[in-house]
């Protein structure tokens, strides 16, 4: 019960509780075992002139459990219902293992500045059961990124996250720090993106994550920044391609293409193009289009069903900027369906997801009427952290 003392959850009349004398430990691969004391045996010494307490174990099982403890009774089946447990998922937000000079592993919580031996996950034990469940995890409107992720260990993935540094693109990118994940913040800002890799650190000084700079309405700048990322000989597990433009008044990039449609879509699709020979090396991999449910209310095809390719990039006469950022989250989901027609049998999934309907962000503030329209909408919309669970 030492487990659920330091939870604040002892006091309870379950059938786990132990018996006197027994305590719940754990093996370093997350197996739950049982130890209990050996009763005090009376010796009687020859040569001295006293009595002397010594322990002596009165059964030894299972001995190579744990080094150090084979003068106690272990075993692996709880001694009141005879279950077996395990430890399930990874350690509590802010929590981190660490081996002591001794090679004896202990706990430190960041967040309450306190180090223990025991355990936190002793409090949150399952049963273990040898048959697989049938039963997938289900998640509602409620869960947040870093609940989805509870449990899975990112370490040694890396991810690229463009437009990291607010919003729903900084959520994902903290989540996946936070999980182990080697994180880059791609962001045509750096300033901002500094601040952002602060915070993240602020949270978990070990977590693994650098800013890097990508203007996605530069196409040159697209071309420097694989490059940049290539030179570090690493791995890619994860693209998001999160950065998006919204209510722009018309305008030019320097490539000579309307900005909304560039920063939207065709700067995210150079940029897979560009690192997708990294993403298949690093199989399994995966590249997240965040699009918008928005798509559905255009159309990017002439009367005779045809492509229009001057509905992509309008003039300023025929411009409308709602109505161009329906057809950049149009063209984001017929990317990301080719996509994962042409990579999924070499390990690369895609997936096009919508965040939720007008959440509160700095995507709109461009026109002070969406600012109003968001601002009302704010009770009703989804949060930041909600938004980055796609």
């Amino acid at each position: 019960m030492a487990a659920l003392r330091y939870a604040g959850l002892d006091d309870t009349d379950s059938e786990d509780e132990l018996p006197p004398g027994w305590e719940q430990r754990s093996t370093k691969d997350g197996w739950v075992y049982y130890a209990k004391r050996p009763k005090t045996k009376m010796l009687v010494v020859r040569g001295f002139n006293r009595l002397i307490s010594l322990h002596l174990p009165e059964q030894k099982e299972r001995e190579d459990i744990v080094p150090g403890h084979t003068e106690e009774k272990t075993q692996w089946e709880h001694p009141k219902t005879g279950k077996r447990k395990r430890i399930a998922g990874d350690l509590p937000y802010g929590w981190e293992q660490e081996t002591d000079d001794n090679g004896q592993v202990f706990f430190v919580d960041h967040i309450n500045k306190r180090t223990t031996y025991l355990d936190p996950r002793l409090a949150f034990t399952v049963d273990d059961n040898p048959t697989k469940p049938t039963a997938r995890q289900k998640y509602d409107g409620s869960t947040t990124a870093m609940e989805i992720l509870q449990g899975r260990d990112f370490s040694g993935k890396v991810v690229i996250v463009t437009g990291a540094n607010s919003g729903i693109g900084f959520e994902t990118a903290k989540s996946f720090a936070l999980h182990g994940a080697h994180v880059i913040l791609a962001c045509r800002n750096m300033a901002r993106a500094n601040e952002a890799v602060l915070r993240i650190l602020e949270e978990w000084h070990k977590a693994k994550v650098e800013a890097m700079t990508l203007d996605l309405a530069l196409l040159r700048s697209v071309q420097h920044f694989a490059e940049a990322f290539k030179a570090k000989n690493v791995s890619l597990h994860v693209l998001v391609c999160n950065a998006a433009a919204f209510a722009l008044p018309w305008s030019l990039t320097k490539d000579g293409l309307e900005t909304t449609f560039q920063v939207n879509h065709l700067g995210h699709f150079y940029l897979v193009q560009l690192l997708q020979d990294v993403l298949c090396r690093s199989a399994p991999a995966r590249v997240v289009v965040v699009s918008s449910e928005s798509h559905r209310f255009t159309d990017i095809s002439d009367s005779s069903g045809k492509l229009d390719l001057s509905r992509l990039s309008p003039s300023k006469n025929d411009y409308w900027a709602m109505l161009a950022y329906n057809r950049s989250k149009l063209c984001n989901i017929l990317f990301s369906n080719e996509l994962h027609r042409r990579l999924s049998p070499r390990g690369v999934t895609s997936n096009a997801v919508h965040p939720g309907n007008m959440m509160y962000s700095a995507i709109h503030h461009n026109w002070w009427v969406y600012t109003l329209l968001f601002t009302l909408a704010r009770p009703f919309t989804k949060s930041m952290p909600l938004g980055s669970r796609c």
